[in-house]
């Protein structure tokens, strides 16, 4: 079968320039009708947007028009400040509990005490006491210095007091109570983190002091003074 082609070369090119130009314009239309489609919902959500965050701002305005309205709500704010701070301040409090027993593992046996005040601000404390003889109190005084303590599970250590000195000490006259036959009044300074609440202690005493807590029938820790000292020698930092 033959054929023969009897359009002119002209034609077939107009012909093919216009399959061209409908496939260029259906291009054109699909894709700016996909821009008017990307358009639309642009301008949708952000209208959502805007309506979404004028809804917000409305019910925040209603709530705050509500709380402002509540009776005594400064107050109430107040007191929900200060409940919230408890957990600070309890944990900054010193664990003053504590005291009494680190009293009775670091005090020997043969010495009592009269008198003690203690501040948490300055961390320091002076005790005034008694005890059978001068020896024991500087037993007492070497004890304080060379106590350690150990908090929790952790392996190191500190010492728990320091700058112990015994300002004052002397020989009761007429003393009817031999375990009374001496004084002493001790200053020193402890490390703050004996007395932290948020971490248990462990105090480590000389071995060779024999304290109350060491003791099955302790004596009294604390004896009231019955009568005055003779007049006490000069401080020193160590005792005799």
């Amino acid at each position: 079968m033959i054929e023969l082609n009897l359009l002119p070369d002209v034609k077939l090119e107009y012909l093919k320039a216009q399959r061209v130009r409908r496939l260029v314009l259906s291009v054109s239309i699909i894709v700016s009708l996909a821009a008017i489609v990307l358009l639309v919902l642009l301008l949708g959500y952000d209208g959502l947007q805007k309506k979404h965050l004028s809804d917000l701002n409305g019910n925040i305005a209603s709530e705050t028009g509500k709380l402002q309205g509540e009776p005594n709500i400064n107050q109430i704010l107040t007191v929900q400040n200060q409940l919230e701070s408890l957990t600070s301040l309890h944990n900054d409090k010193p664990a003053a509990s504590r005291l009494f027993n680190y009293l009775n593992e670091v005090t020997p046996a043969t010495v009592s005490i009269n008198d003690f005040s203690i501040d948490f601000t300055q961390q320091t404390i002076t005790l005034t006491g008694a005890a059978n003889t001068l020896s024991s109190i500087n037993q007492y005084v070497d004890t304080l210095k060379y106590t350690q303590y150990t908090s929790g599970s952790s392996k190191t250590s500190g010492m728990a007091f320091s700058n112990v000195v015994l300002s004052s000490f002397g020989i009761t006259s007429g003393a009817t109570d031999p375990s009374q036959a001496a004084s002493y009044t001790i200053t020193l300074s402890y490390d703050k983190d004996i007395f932290d609440i948020t971490q248990n202690i462990k105090l480590t005493v000389p071995s060779e002091v024999v304290t109350r807590s060491g003791t099955q029938q302790p004596t009294d820790l604390f004896k009231k003074s019955t009568s005055p000292s003779s007049p006490t020698s000069s401080p020193s930092n160590g005792g005799q």
